[in-house]
């Protein structure tokens, strides 16, 4: 299989350069491309750019930045910057967990999501610290050998948080749905050096739903979480009282 790997972390972060080399020597991966962004643009979301040029800057043989986004990487790989074909798309290993409310904001997320859109079956991959990258590449390189790129349906991302251990401290792996979190905390406050008033985004907020089931108990009991996402943000179960509220007042056509 023909692999683009990305992040958001940018191209020179430990994550994705562990990932790297375990992938180049892995018996099912034919080619092996990473896209990067050139800086870390973590929390950047699932941000386009639209306004300014994009420029590629290649640094070895096959690794590459990008002055974009995460989705500009994955853009770029799979629609028309190369005459490579990546079968699927990786991301990560992120520094940092991606659970719960963090899908919305994660860039690591977003490049998965970018590829899935793109028609690629995807996965995005988080390491819960900074310390054992090791091992979160490890879970991948193991989840290629044992499922492989003919189960993974281009219509879903899996999001996988590895905790920060050694690999063989890892109890296993646990199919698992979203947690959720607390509101952020405050925004913080301060002065610059001209005395003007400036402000840092505050830290996430504490699980809020992480009981059995979720990603946050799986990650939490020295499971490997891995949690499928869809991407159809309809509110299904609203369509019908939805119609109800609307009707009456001739809001809705049929």
């Amino acid at each position: 299989m023909r692999i683009l790997l990305s992040n958001d972390d940018g191209y020179l972060a430990p994550g994705i350069r562990t990932l790297y080399d375990a992938l180049q020597t892995h018996s099912q991966v034919r080619e092996l491309v990473m896209i990067a962004p050139d800086r870390n643009r973590s929390a950047s979301s699932h941000s386009l750019t639209l306004l300014d040029p994009l420029r590629l800057q290649q640094h070895a043989p096959q690794i590459y930045s990008v002055n974009g986004t995460p989705t500009d990487c994955v853009h770029l790989g799979i629609n028309g910057a190369f005459a490579y074909r990546a079968d699927m798309v990786i991301s990560g290993v992120n520094a940092g967990a991606n659970m719960g409310d963090d899908v919305l904001y994660s860039g690591t997320v977003a490049a998965a999501m970018e590829g899935r859109f793109l028609g690629k079956p995807s996965i995005a991959v988080s390491l819960c610290g900074d310390q054992h990258f090791d091992s979160a590449a490890q879970v991948i390189v193991n989840l290629l050998d044992e499922v492989g790129l003919q189960s993974l349906d281009a219509n879903t991302i899996i999001n996988i948080n590895v905790p920060d251990l050694p690999y063989a401290q890892l109890k296993g792996i646990k199919v698992t749905r979203l947690g959720r979190r607390h509101a952020s905390e405050p925004v913080v406050r301060a002065q610059d050096p001209r005395g003007g008033t400036m402000y840092w985004i505050g830290p996430a907020g504490a699980a809020a739903d992480a009981g059995e089931g979720t990603d946050f108990a799986a990650v939490e009991a020295g499971y490997v979480s891995v949690t499928p996402l869809h991407i159809d943000l309809t509110h299904y179960e609203m369509l019908a009282p939805m119609r109800r509220w609307l009707e009456p007042n001739g809001l809705e056509k049929t």
